[in-house]
């Protein structure tokens, strides 16, 4: 991995942190690169939960790097594995992935932020898509925002291109917890040792069918899962971790989770 991105592994959580001063900006390098680790994260066995993050205090990421598209990169170029940041797009990602927004997250750096699936703010953070007042959408935003927050304030956000608070964020649930930015890290790592302690199976199962049937009918969608048509859940059904969560609770024990 080169200097732009920094990767730690701290038992089964993945830390991931871009580190492109002085915003932490992606270039299409940068977003192949993150593409690469969040695939082998993936694809890791001993993987469980990955955290992403940022060096410095006053930016999480501002998306695009404008500087490079100066330089002649496109909209259209390839952005790698996952498409832009690596996480927007990556396929079978059944695994949690935790935000940890130090800093300013507008752009791309907010759609990337919420292709994960828990977002701590620091306390100080904030956020805006202003896309619109250069003249183009932020594609990702459009599609996800929607479905994230209410309808109305999302299309506010898109339209007007302005600048939010987090605790405006936090509002509206786009953040799940504002945290004191001396703390942001240690209560992100606090939470990913939660779930990395947790039955890996099940939070793979819980992916697929939240991500499969965002745009089903509440019927269809257990339907599939009734006729075996979620690959995650049918291996948790006949997993050893199914029955020994069956036998920890009968014996009043902690169950241990192998994953398998």
């Amino acid at each position: 991995m080169t200097q732009n991105v920094l990767t730690e592994r701290r038992g089964a959580v993945l830390e991931v942190t871009l580190n492109r001063p002085k915003a932490n900006a992606i270039d299409m390098a940068t977003s192949r690169e993150l593409g690469e680790i969040f695939t082998d994260f993936r694809d890791d066995p001993e993987l469980r939960v990955a955290i992403l993050t940022a060096q410095g205090e006053k930016f999480f990421c501002p998306g695009w790097d404008l500087k490079a598209a100066a330089g002649g990169e496109g909209a259209d170029g390839d952005y790698g594995k996952g498409g832009f940041g690596g996480l927007q797009e990556l396929r079978g990602l059944n695994k949690p992935v935790i935000a940890a927004v130090n800093g300013i997250a507008c752009g791309g750096g907010l759609e990337l932020a919420i292709s994960a699936d828990i977002i701590l703010a620091a306390d100080h953070a904030s956020f805006a898509l202003p896309e619109i007042k250069s003249g183009t959408v932020a594609d990702a935003a459009t599609l996800r925002l929607p479905k994230r927050i209410p309808y109305h304030i999302a299309m506010e956000l898109l339209f007007t291109g302005r600048w939010f608070d987090v605790e405006e964020a936090h509002c509206w649930g786009l953040v799940n917890r504002i945290v004191p930015a001396a703390d942001l890290m240690s209560e992100a790592r606090k939470m990913a040792d939660e779930l990395a302690a947790g039955p890996p199976l099940v939070f793979a199962a819980i992916k697929e069918i939240a991500r499969e049937a965002e745009d089903m009918k509440f019927q269809d969608a257990l339907n599939r899962i009734n006729a075996s048509q979620f690959e995650t859940v049918e291996k948790l059904y006949r997993s050893e971790d199914q029955k020994e969560g069956a036998r920890a609770f009968a014996e009043k024990r902690d169950p241990v989770w192998k994953g398998r």
